[in-house]
């Protein structure tokens, strides 16, 4: 169940990562993080008073408000470097996050193996090949590659976070907490930050695209959900690992619906970044 629960993690991640790369193509980045975030709120909010989930309340839901603040950022990172570089490279370096949930398992007591140092190694590769070819060329190309790594140590502190303040039960109330933070962050965001760099467009085009937006948050939100589940029912490091396959779903979308093309030595690193994480399952 852990290894089916973990898969259908990462196709509703990737899922909504090609959905929220096509969109930020159109409109800001952060427009689309707050707005999408906002109806997978909705939604959890009114399932968590359906249930009476916020009798589970307890302290562990400080770490859920700290996934909330970390969330937002790593989300638009990820998000402007979708519609800055290749999502057939960006969407697989964001795999090397798994890294930050693995190493809390390490820390709180596994040991390390040699096939997760072995993992480790092969995944810093790919990330080296997958931006190689970039790295001194087009400033855009670049700020896509440091995006992507910061987001990728985002979303990896995010899992671990999510996956600790719903070990004992609560994960509604969780998830609605994590997503409420993520609009007060980002909102502020939002309302401070300089209108060039984020700010949102006109309202019609965020209206228009109100389903897809909604889609992308519920879709963010059971792949958070399955993840977490995922975690608690088996090895959280494998769990972890597997969640972590969507730029499987993104890269394939992008070759399928956008025809995009990468250069064979972005092809290599990009599998390069994928395999690393599969060795670590498997240690």
């Amino acid at each position: 169940m852990t290894v089916l629960l973990a898969l259908s993690a990462s196709l509703l991640t990737g899922l909504a990562d090609f959905g929220g790369g096509v969109l930020t193509r159109r409109l800001p980045a952060l427009a689309v993080v707050v707005a999408s975030q906002a109806a997978a709120a909705v939604v959890l909010l009114l399932a968590v008073l359906a249930t009476g989930g916020w009798t589970e309340a307890s302290p562990a839901l400080w770490y859920a408000v700290a996934a909330g603040v970390i969330g937002p950022f790593a989300m638009l990172a990820f998000y402007r470097a979708l519609a800055l570089g290749p999502m057939g490279v960006v969407s697989p370096l964001a795999t090397v996050g798994v890294v930050v949930p693995v190493g809390v398992g390490l820390a709180l007591g596994e040991r390390p193996g040699l096939g997760q140092a072995a993992g480790i190694a092969v995944a810093v590769a790919g990330v080296v090949l997958a931006g190689g070819p970039e790295r001194g060329g087009p400033a855009a190309a670049r700020t896509a590659l440091l995006l992507t790594l910061g987001a990728a140590f985002g979303f990896g502190a995010t899992m671990a976070l999510v996956s600790h303040a719903s070990a004992g039960g609560g994960l509604l109330l969780v998830l609605c907490v994590q997503r409420l933070v993520n609009i007060a962050v980002g909102g502020a965001a939002l309302l401070l930050g300089p209108r060039g760099t984020g700010a949102p467009g006109p309202l019609p085009g965020l209206r228009s695209r109100l389903p897809l937006l909604t889609g992308i948050g519920l879709a963010d939100v059971a792949g958070n959900a399955t993840y977490a589940m995922a975690s608690h029912g088996g090895s959280a490091a494998t769990a972890a690992v597997l969640a972590s396959l969507y730029p499987v779903v993104t890269a394939l979308l992008a070759r399928g619906l956008l025809k995009e093309r990468l250069r064979p030595v972005q092809v290599v690193g990009a599998g390069l970044a994928v395999a690393g994480t599969l060795l670590l399952a498997a240690a």
